[in-house]
């Protein structure tokens, strides 16, 4: 099955956030500033042919197109108001820096062909490059960086903008081409980003700034990219073709990458007709996320004749965390023996089998799948170290290791409820006339759900079952899209479902995900509510650390403290993405990213072999 509306919102969410997440260790600057790495030097030096990750000698031409659910009615991703169909913030426009998807988090020139950070962390300043121009063949001048950052950081532009806006305390005009970013006080995930923002052509809203936050398809964007939009019919396509002129084709960043000349977007009011019209060959990829579906689903006319090829494309990132989060604010989850007993109710194996005919692997914990996740078993080194200080009051499994249930993959799972029984008995929850009972009567709940989400709806509706032989009377309540934000922006729930998308650079982001603030203020991350000194602390030490081994031991202590919280009950992971596609359409399949099926892999490093 491919990705319905609600997977491919969460795939937009994880790709978005992995996208500005950064470490907070001391930024380095090459010595001629053509990029900046997050510690050590840039993997590639100053003349640098290409990235590693792409054919430089790939063929240009051929026409992609792309299949989505759903609709849409404006071409501006980067204000509140309508719906955009998500790719065009990547493919029509660019930023100082480019971003290389083979490294944790390193940016190279693009708009920019010089960077430079002061020794306090405070500042940043960019050299723009002098061939750089917009699609109209205009020139990018600073005053359109100054234009495009201020207009970001106003009402009406998206919130992942106006946060950071607030932080900068000014924007200079250098002269000679030089733009510097000033704050007060040092923080190295805001001097990285301010490099990954896009830029737009102030000219175009000159006559009428408010007409920015209008949503609607008759604005053409004029960017800097390589592709400019050429044909659109609202909620129907939009269609982008490569620009002839463009001014960065020959920059090492951009070598073997932008192959292809037309790129269009299709909507589909339905993922059954979605995956019809790219069975019948109107749409040149699927990715697929359902392991039993890739195996089911995908033995049509067209691949068996090898028209559509069938790609696995693993990678190296985090797992992050994706499951049914249990809300500490509610007396009944305080206690993390009862939610360990959630978990050990939790039949992994057999739901697997069912949903996914058992083919895909558990998350383990919250890094889990690189580098930076817990090792198994107990706490060694610098881990162990960190977490010392805190021993007494961290929970069970912390330090000498924590590992989730295995189960035989039987229905019963009588082990596991046995072994939850035994620990609700110890939280003080007896049985009494076939229910659950505590301090506050019989235990009652409900799992919150959005609509339109079969699959998860099957998940819970398994476990409510499962719930049931310990006493406990679970309800699934499915509400629409709207509902589930304004309910959990307010933690109105006592289960959910919910996915944090992780990347290989963490930083101060990790407040918001689970922080003290998000503990009692609406609308952060934290849904579970965690409150515990060790999660700050690890953090803490994540952003404060001076070399690589010592943030990649505070970030597998931090995964420690969160995965032996028992805050969420796990599901699956991909360790691949399963991409079926046009057989003429190719990849660099033995230079692939670190990052996988990333932003910036399809269609960007693609290209058509006729």
């Amino acid at each position: 099955m491919q990705l319905n509306r609600f997977a491919r919102i969460g795939f937009l969410r994880t790709l978005f956030c992995a996208a500005v997440a950064t470490s907070a260790l001391a930024p380095s600057v090459s010595a001629d500033g053509h990029g900046i790495a997050l510690y050590g030097a840039p993997a590639q030096p100053a003349d640098y042919i290409h990235l590693p990750y792409v054919n430089p000698d790939a063929p240009t031409g051929g026409r992609f197109v792309d299949g989505q659910v759903g609709s849409f009615d404006s071409l501006n991703p980067h204000i509140l108001q309508g719906s955009t169909p998500w790719q065009l913030r990547f493919l029509a426009y660019e930023s100082l820096l480019g971003r290389s998807w083979d490294e944790p988090f390193t940016l190279y020139g693009l708009l920019a062909e010089k960077v430079e950070v002061n020794d306090d962390n405070t500042a940043i300043t960019y050299t723009l490059n002098p061939d750089a121009q917009f699609s109209d063949g205009t020139p990018v001048t600073v005053a359109d960086v100054i234009w495009s950052w201020n207009i970001l950081g106003q009402e009406g532009a998206s919130g992942r903008y106006r946060t950071a806006f607030a932080k900068v305390t000014s924007v200079e005009d250098l002269g000679e081409g030089q733009v510097r970013f000033t704050i007060d006080t040092p923080d190295r995930e805001l001097l990285m980003t301010t490099g990954y923002r896009p830029i737009m052509k102030a000219a175009q809203y000159a006559d009428d700034e408010s007409a920015f936050f209008k949503s609607g398809i008759d604005n053409l964007p004029i960017s800097t990219a390589p592709y400019v939009v050429t044909d659109v019919d609202a909620g129907r396509y939009v269609e982008l073709t490569r620009d002839a002129d463009y001014w960065g084709a020959d920059l090492p960043f951009r070598r073997g990458t932008n192959n292809i000349d037309v790129i269009r977007m299709e909507f589909f009011g339905d993922a059954a007709a979605h995956f019809e019209a790219f069975k019948a060959g109107e749409i040149s990829t699927m990715r697929e996320t359902n392991a039993a579906n890739w195996a089911r689903n995908y033995a049509f006319p067209a691949v068996a004749s090898g028209e559509v090829v069938l790609s696995e494309i693993p990678h190296q990132r985090p797992t992050g965390m994706t499951g049914l989060v249990m809300n500490t604010r509610r007396a009944f989850f305080d206690d993390w023996r009862v939610r360990e007993a959630m978990i050990q109710a939790f039949n992994f194996e057999y739901v697997n089998g069912v949903i996914n005919a058992g083919a895909q692997p558990r998350i383990l914990s919250y890094y889990d799948n690189s580098v930076l996740g817990m090792r198994p078993g107990a706490a060694e080194g610098r881990v162990a170290d960190l977490l010392a200080p805190m021993a007494d009051d961290l929970l069970p499994g912390t330090i000498d290791g924590y590992a989730l249930p295995v189960t035989n993959g039987r229905e019963a799972n009588r082990g596991g409820i046995r072994v939850a029984t035994d620990l609700l008995a110890e939280a003080g929850y007896t049985i009494e006339g076939g229910a659950l009972t505590g301090p506050d009567g019989p235990v009652t709940f409900e799992i919150l759900v959005q609509t339109g989400s079969s699959e998860v709806q099957s998940i819970v509706d398994i476990y409510v079952e499962a719930l049931k032989r310990l006493g406990i009377e679970a309800r699934a309540v499915a509400v629409d899209s709207a509902q589930y934000t304004e309910r959990t922006n307010a933690y109105d729930f006592d289960m959910t479902w919910y996915s944090w998308g992780l990347s290989l650079s963490p930083g101060n982001e990790q407040f918001a995900y689970w922080g003290p603030d998000g503990v009692d203020n609406p609308g952060s991350r934290n849904l579970m509510g965690a409150d515990d000194p060790a999660i700050s602390a690890m953090i803490d030490a994540m952003l404060n650390s001076e070399t690589q081994d010592d943030y990649v031991a505070a970030v597998r202590a931090l995964d420690r403290v969160l995965t032996a919280g028992r805050y969420v009950i796990p599901t699956w992971h991909n360790p691949v993405s399963w991409i079926a596609h046009d057989a003429r359409l190719l990849y660099p399949a033995d230079n692939l990213p670190i990052y996988g099926d990333w932003i910036g892999f399809q269609p960007d490093v693609w290209w058509f072999a006729e």
